[in-house]
C-alpha cells in the first residue's frame, strides 16, 4: 500500500496514481500533510496557509 513519503499517512493507489509520476510509486505530499507542497523534487512549506 502506498504511504506519503512526508508524513507516512497511508494513501489510496488511486491517489498516487494521479499524484506522483510514472516512476515512483509513493507521493511525496498528501492531504494530511497541511500547509506542505511539493517544490520540485523537494517539498516545502506552503507560502500562504491552504483553506480545508
Amino acid at each position: 500500500m502506498p504511504d506519503c513519503q512526508n508524513c507516512g499517512a497511508f494513501v489510496t493507489k488511486d491517489y498516487a496514481r494521479v499524484f506522483t509520476p510514472n516512476d515512483m510509486d509513493e507521493p511525496r505530499v498528501c492531504p494530511e500533510c497541511e500547509d506542505m507542497i511539493r517544490d520540485g523534487s523537494d517539498v516545502r512549506k506552503a507560502r500562504s496557509p491552504r483553506r480545508s
